[in-house]
């Protein structure tokens, strides 16, 4: 069983505590918290806030902000788990997990917080956007669900997160007002770590029924976090204010605003400037005119999130693992790290991460830097110089257009002929047809098994082959006794294979190196960066 600390129960005893004892006349008569802009390169890639649909890197600044999850990460350190809106839980078999829910907890329209809606979060509904009925009250079943329920636009507005996140997830059932027990249709002993992800969200599940449409309510969700919503224009800016009944302390900022400025050069001068008190994503070269005026400083975390590039096997000019593997070969991954980024990322092994601990497969490397091996691999697919296209979607990650360039180059030093594609966005990355060879991208480990990253995005529910960019059959057996097998010596086996099909043999991806991220702000604010592309403004990260 896992239990909140007497140290970490104290201090928040504290926090609701000191809070609560504040004159009520006082808070409203003199609130002195300042409003702080956050200027950000994009804040929404799916014109939602919905944890759902918004899985992206940048979905992820408000993680710790607005909605709240069972399980929480602790930011402040090296995003080990923490109790959330849960304050313990155990395991009852290999496929049940029992939560003991944080009671006082009020959601930003003053309702309690209760198992209810824990149930309603991972409903059909909420979760698959299912035209069913809404039951109140009782367990919710997860699976099992009709596809033909269904609507085009409900489709196109929820996207199959869920089904990724919690591929056998059968039921949440409902103890009592305060007790929720999640049991799955398969052993599973991930369940804890995907309760602290992104997508198991809590929502208040009356103001979900109570919104027009889940689309409507994807942009303005009412949860337990810290801030709550109060403007979102898309494309443009979000506007969020203190909720002053938050569990966890008196949020130290009455107003936190995200502007959208897209140009890194925009939200340094901006900052500069005055007009903006903290700049995302500036990147390695950026620092020095930064920190130049002694009045700012650039805080720096390497988060668990690997830079890659990705295949599409439908494309003809690649459709031989070879010459995957040739492009894999070609690339001088340190170069990149110690040009572009000052020697401030590293090249990981493979994808995966320190924090896998026992799962961590040691002495696998990233395909070694060998053009002479590239050159024989392409020789030997009778390659004839046909273009490879590389869709690029510029701004978005530090470095993107430079490292583009730079790869480039170095296919081309070993006879590939691979063109730049520049768009807009990610619709047009994705966009299927002809041109779609390779593209840009990252990815995440959301916990601390494999099942997080390479099973999530690279699995059968996982975004490439959802995309129909490529898929294996050897690996998609795998997939399902990795995330079934309780014996981990077998799982380490089976993780083992995965990688060796992805990045060796078949190669659906290669990584790049571990992504950096920079954040600029004002140094006379007491605030920490956390491990992640998460921002945490709540009172324990501030002052």
């Amino acid at each position: 069983m896992t239990r909140l600390t007497r140290r970490a129960a104290l201090a928040g005893a504290t926090a609701v505590t000191g809070a609560a004892a504040l004159p009520r006349f006082a808070i409203g008569q003199a609130d002195n918290r300042p409003t702080i802009t956050v200027a950000v390169q994009k804040i929404s890639n799916t014109n939602t806030l919905s944890a759902l649909r918004e899985q992206s890197n940048v979905g992820t600044r408000i993680a710790p902000t607005i909605t709240e999850r069972l399980i929480d990460l602790n930011y402040q350190s090296k995003l080990e788990p923490v109790p959330g809106l849960a304050t313990e839980w155990k395991r009852i078999d290999d496929t049940t997990v029992e939560f003991k829910l944080r009671q006082g907890v009020k959601f930003h329209d003053g309702s309690e917080f209760t198992a209810e809606d824990v149930a309603g979060s991972f409903s059909p509904q909420h979760m698959f956007g299912e035209t069913r009925p809404t039951v109140r009250g009782v367990t919710l079943p997860m699976t099992g669900g009709n596809p033909a329920v269904f609507t085009k636009e409900l489709t196109r507005d929820v996207p199959p997160v869920a089904r990724r996140l919690w591929p056998a997830l059968e039921r949440v059932e409902i103890v009592d007002k305060h007790t929720v027990r999640f049991v799955n249709a398969a052993p599973d002993v991930t369940i804890e770590g995907r309760a602290s992800v992104r997508g198991s969200d809590i929502v208040s599940f009356k103001a979900f029924n109570d919104s027009p449409s889940w689309l409507e309510y994807a942009r303005k969700p009412v949860g337990t976090g810290p801030y709550k919503v109060r403007e979102f224009k898309p494309d443009n800016s979000l506007v969020l204010d203190a909720h002053d009944e938050y569990w966890g302390g008196r949020p130290p900022i009455k107003t936190l605003r995200f502007l959208e400025v897209p140009e890194a050069s925009s939200r340094i001068n901006g900052l500069l400037s005055g007009e903006y008190h903290f700049a995302s994503d500036v990147s390695p070269d950026q620092i020095p005119q930064i920190e130049r005026n002694r009045a700012f400083e650039v805080q720096q975390s390497l988060v668990p999130n690997h830079r890659l590039i990705v295949f599409d096997k439908n494309h003809a000019p690649i459709a031989d693992p070879r010459i995957r593997r040739a492009m894999t070969h070609a690339i001088d991954r340190q170069a990149i790290v110690d040009a572009l980024w000052g020697g401030r990322t590293t090249v990981p092994r493979g994808l995966q991460w320190d924090f896998y601990a026992d799962m961590l497969i040691q002495d696998w490397t990233v395909p070694k830097f060998d053009p002479a091996l590239a050159r024989q691999l392409i020789r030997e697919a009778g390659y004839k110089g046909d273009p490879i296209t590389f869709r690029v979607a510029a701004g978005y990650y530090i470095n993107q257009a430079p490292t583009a360039q730079v790869l480039v180059e170095m296919w081309k030093q070993v006879g590939l002929n691979v063109q730049i594609k520049m768009v807009e966005n990610w619709t047009q990355i994705f966009e299927r047809g002809p041109e779609r060879g390779i593209r840009d991208w990252s990815n995440s480990a959301t916990f601390s098994d494999p099942v997080s990253s390479i099973v999530a995005q690279h699995g059968p529910n996982g975004q490439q082959q959802q995309m129909g960019e490529w898929t294996n059959d050897e690996m998609n057996k795998l997939t399902v006794e990795l995330e079934s097998s309780t014996d981990r010596a077998r799982r380490k086996a089976v993780f083992a294979r995965m990688l060796e099909i992805c990045e060796r043999e078949d190669p659906a991806y290669t990584v790049l190196h571990q992504n950096a991220v920079f954040t600029a702000k004002r140094r006379e604010f007491k605030w920490k960066a956390a491990p992640s592309f998460a921002m945490d403004f709540r009172a324990s990260n501030w002052g």
